[in-house]
């Protein structure tokens, strides 16, 4: 059984993914193979990183690809709004981010890991991944956040009939952040794809939430699929659970590790923390972030040269608003 890793990036998070690429190199805790999901075709510096790594691989299979957009393109099709929505609000694709949805792709029969951990480039892994993998010997997902306590991120709760669709009881406790997940090869073949589209063209597709598409649908596959989840912050013992996000400012920095009340996290997510505040960063503007240091030891880990020299300053990566009257003085522009 081929055990791996993968993640999505392009150009655009390149210095996220070598922070993470790094992190896993440190802490993960186990050989595993790495496949960096082509998010579009930007890539010259991925293709370059990529290929001074024996152990990461490039996924850019334009048939899967079409594979798993055709897909979500029906889905979406089936939703009352979404595309006319999407078009007004001027996006020229034929849905809203459609390269997030190569990611389905670890899922397709042609893709190299039969188990696999799918982690965002914007996430650093911070302990051993093995126990992600051990507890697939039960269950088909793994999901490890706290995502639960605001579902109106993953669905419509204005929808009449969400618990309908999914059992109030399901609905508690196996909603899960698309950012970090384990799953298996093949859970969605395609006469299952097929039934699903044919779920939410009967009303299902209301239930669906337009801001965070992808992590609508996979949350939606996965529960009308009825496929066994485990959230290891409900599974493990209390004492073993730590928080994920970079939300959580409390998490205690130990030779460039994060611990929550000393325990070790298994990885951090830098939700939030838009990819050109990591750019700017490692261009040398001087941007304060929660775990920035943390950030810039696995980023610059093998290469400690090229860590910046910040210019001017210590500023929030989060510019305060700007007072009241440049914001009326704007609206009626008379300010630039």
């Amino acid at each position: 059984m081929v055990d791996g890793i993968y993640t999505l990036a392009n150009d655009s998070v390149y210095d996220q993914l070598v922070a993470l690429l790094n992190s896993i190199d440190a802490n993960a805790a186990g050989n595993f193979p790495v496949c960096v999901i082509a998010y579009d075709d930007r890539l010259e510096r991925v293709r370059a990183e990529v290929a001074q790594r024996s152990h990461v691989t490039l996924l850019e299979d334009a048939e899967i690809f079409q594979t798993w957009e055709d897909f979500s393109f029906q889905v979406w099709q089936t939703h009352p709004t979404a595309l006319a929505n999407w078009k007004a609000q001027g996006i020229q694709t034929r849905f809203y981010r459609v390269g997030e949805n190569h990611r389905y792709g670890a899922f397709d029969q042609r893709a190299p890991f039969e188990r696999f951990i799918y982690l965002d480039a914007d996430t650093l892994v911070m302990g051993p991944l093995q126990p992600i993998f051990e507890r697939l010997d039960a269950d088909d997902v793994v999901v490890y956040d706290f995502q639960f306590k605001s579902p109106d991120h993953i669905f419509n709760l204005q929808c009449p009939h969400l618990h309908q669709i999914i059992a109030p009881q399901r609905f508690a406790k196996t909603i899960f952040c698309s950012g970090f997940y384990g799953a298996k090869r093949g859970l969605f073949p395609p006469q299952q794809r097929q039934w699903l589209i044919e779920q939410l063209a009967q009303g299902d597709a209301e239930a669906l939430y337009l801001g965070a598409p992808n992590q609508s649908v996979l949350n939606y596959m996965v529960h009308k699929s009825q496929l066994s989840v485990s959230n290891l912050a409900h599974d493990w013992p209390s004492d073993r659970v730590t928080g994920n996000s970079v939300t959580s400012s409390h998490f205690q920095a130990q030779d460039q590790v994060l611990y929550d009340k000393g325990r070790r996290l298994t990885y951090l997510h830098f939700i939030g923390v838009s990819s050109q505040v990591f750019r700017r960063l490692c261009a040398g503007e001087n941007l304060e972030f929660p775990y920035r240091e943390v950030f810039l030891h696995y980023r610059y880990r093998h290469a400690p040269q090229q860590r910046p020299a910040f210019r001017g300053p210590l500023k929030p990566y989060k510019a305060p608003p700007p007072p009241l009257m440049q914001r009326v003085l704007r609206k009626l522009k008379l300010s630039s």
